[in-house]
């Protein structure tokens, strides 16, 4: 039934090359989901405390709904992998909790404008509304719950028909089947150890500027280096429980993906102990450290579910391929494309932060952003000209 359920003209590339753009940018999101969870919550704690925190309270909340954009982008890229390799999964678990899927694009909106009215009403460098924030923050961690449900649903195709057909047959869509504590908390408690690098980073990125004021710049890394100790040690602690919750068979200790990823956690809790002394001069290793370490265990989740589905007989690799190489060469082409225009809009935020005043761009910087313009524009006229090629073919036949 679950091969029956996949897309009878197959995939377009091999599933590999899906599956490892998956892991990778299932990282780069994972990381700024945990970065819009944790600004949001510490600039919400911030504005009830003394000394340095209300300014680093409102630099959060200015922070935090820049994380939810760029969250929300890199979301997008891994669920059309997902729904590429894993189609009669990820669309059975979405009907299964319709409801909640439709409602999750509406969570997130109401998220997004309370803590957008939150961060607007600090700015004047009042309290603000901390209610705004606060519930920002209730909404995220429920869209969160919604994204774990639908993603751990995926995995138990041996239980479908006894949630749809439980009291007589449910088409609400109201229900969340499956909520497992240790699996969601492994999610959340990254959130205040990223923050926690992310502080460090603020520190160290400031630090550079004339006017930087080094006593705040100290205490904000100092805070960063602890938390992002503290709660990277708890993480060990949950995903040894989540560890230990999983179905025996799948035999997943022994996994050189999680051998691997536990590996690079205990690194990760290495170098931030070494943070302690100087964060700032810690904080681009403690970055990179941090992302190959949740690289690494996105790639052992991405083991995990192999596992759980091979239960059922099921393997991407064996999911029909009919290479097209023409939507796979556009494809890459938009991609690093992509990688080039997203390039220079870090280097010009990354420059301009650095500049106590006005900024100016360099000679080579305004070639970059006309041969960014110059791609955009090739791009369209690239994809408009498909269209109407594709359209007119279609028509003619």
């Amino acid at each position: 039934m679950i091969k029956t359920l996949q897309d009878p003209m197959g995939i377009p590339f091999l599933p590999v090359v899906f599956q490892l753009l998956m892991v990778l940018i299932f990282a780069l999101h994972i990381i700024f989901v945990n970065f819009t969870v944790g600004t949001s919550f510490l600039a919400v704690y911030g504005r009830f405390r003394g000394g340095h925190w209300p300014r680093l309270s409102a630099a959060l909340a200015k922070a935090a709904p820049a994380n939810v954009s760029i969250a929300m982008l890199l979301g997008i890229a891994p669920l059309l992998f997902v729904q590429v390799i894993y189609d009669p999964f990820w669309y059975a678990s979405n009907m299964l909790s319709a409801a909640w899927v439709i409602g999750f694009i509406l969570i997130m909106m109401a998220a997004y404008g309370f803590l957008y009215v939150f961060y607007l009403s600090g700015k004047s460098g009042k309290r603000g509304r901390p209610l705004f924030g606060i519930l920002g923050v209730a909404l995220f961690l429920l869209a969160g719950i919604i994204m774990h449900v639908l993603s751990y649903q995926l995995l138990q195709p041996d239980k479908w028909l006894a949630w749809y057909a439980k009291q007589g047959i449910d088409t609400s869509g109201l229900a969340l089947h499956a909520f497992h504590l240790p699996r969601y908390l492994h999610f959340l408690m990254p959130s205040f150890a990223l923050t926690g690098v992310f502080l460090m980073l603020y520190a160290w990125y400031l630090a550079k500027r004339e006017d930087a004021d080094r006593d705040y710049l100290q205490w904000v890394g100092q805070t960063g280096a602890k938390l992002a100790l503290l709660f990277t040690f708890i993480q060990a602690i949950v995903g040894l429980w989540w560890l230990f919750s999983l179905p025996g068979e799948l035999a997943f200790m022994g996994s050189p993906f999680f051998l691997v990823g536990a590996a690079l956690g205990v690194l990760l809790l290495v170098i931030l102990y070494a943070a302690q002394k100087s964060p700032v001069t810690y904080a681009v290793p403690s970055s990179l450290g941090a992302f190959v370490a949740v690289f690494g265990m996105s790639y052992a989740r991405e083991a995990l579910r192999m596992g759980y589905l091979g239960r059922f007989g099921y393997s991407i690799f064996q999911y029909r391929t009919n290479v097209d190489w023409g939507s796979t060469l556009l494809f890459l082409v938009t991609f690093l494309m992509g990688l080039v225009i997203i390039s220079y809009l870090v280097s010009v935020a990354y420059k301009s932060g650095r500049t106590a005043g006005p900024y100016e761009a360099s000679p080579s910087m305004h070639r970059l952003g006309s041969i960014c313009i110059a791609l955009l524009l090739a791009w369209l006229v690239v994809v408009a000209g498909l269209g109407v090629v594709i359209s007119v073919k279609n028509y003619l036949m």
